[in-house]
């Protein structure tokens, strides 16, 4: 197995890539610049320069990569085509990379809620509804996939329990990061969590499972 991963130097991408180098999983960590990127990621990862926007460019970063992960977003600003691009075009670029190089499981970072187009967050440019198109894009491309839509992100890790769910079952709570990258990570490894949405967050009253019985526990 080797890991291609998109958004690596986002605070998600980033948790993903330590995660998967502590795996010992081989990693091509996909950034925009490199500088910026060695003061960030595990010298572990090898870096290859690149933009999900620039489509052509994808495939020779992705290389000899059987799996892929993606945690890339739009940045929080002014241009209302942003979630439109990074969102949307950007993993249709990846998933058409992905195809291409016979990418063995596309494991895909969304949010929750993405299925509520009345959500106050798609009043930032609607980045819930091109959450959702890129799903769908990533669903009907025929690749093998996980799709993980976590609750609100939090950068410090705590002992809380992930509790993991169908799509469009969780609306609300919270979850580390790290936990997200250890779910993602734990995707590629587990055979019931593939060709599935899972919804997740993290509560200090639910049971501790194992990672088999959660992706197990999900239709």
């Amino acid at each position: 197995m080797k890991a291609f991963v998109a958004g690596a130097t986002g605070q998600t991408g980033r948790r993903i890539v330590t995660e998967l180098v502590k795996r010992g999983i081989p990693v091509r960590a996909l950034v925009r610049n490199l500088e910026t990127a060695r003061q960030i990621l595990p010298p572990e990862a090898e870096l290859v320069t690149g933009d999900v926007l620039n489509a052509t460019s994808l495939r020779d970063a992705i290389g000899d990569s059987t799996v892929l992960l993606c945690a890339t977003g739009a940045a929080p600003g002014f241009d209302p085509t942003g979630p439109y691009k990074v969102d949307f075009e950007g993993t249709k670029n990846l998933v058409e990379a992905a195809k291409a190089q016979g990418i063995e499981h596309f494991v895909l970072v969304t949010s929750l809620c993405v299925s509520q187009f009345f959500h106050p967050l798609n009043l930032f440019w609607l980045i819930l509804v091109w959450k959702k198109q890129a799903e769908e894009y990533l669903q009907k491309s025929g690749l093998t996939y996980t799709i993980v839509r976590p609750g609100g992100l939090k950068n410090e890790d705590n002992s809380d329990a992930i509790v993991m769910s169908s799509a469009d079952t969780l609306f609300e709570n919270s979850i580390p990061r790290t936990k997200v990258a250890q779910v993602c990570v734990e995707a590629l490894f587990e055979p019931t969590s593939r060709n599935k949405i899972v919804e997740i967050v993290a509560k200090p009253d639910a049971p501790q499972k194992s990672f088999e019985e959660l992706f197990a526990g999900v239709v």
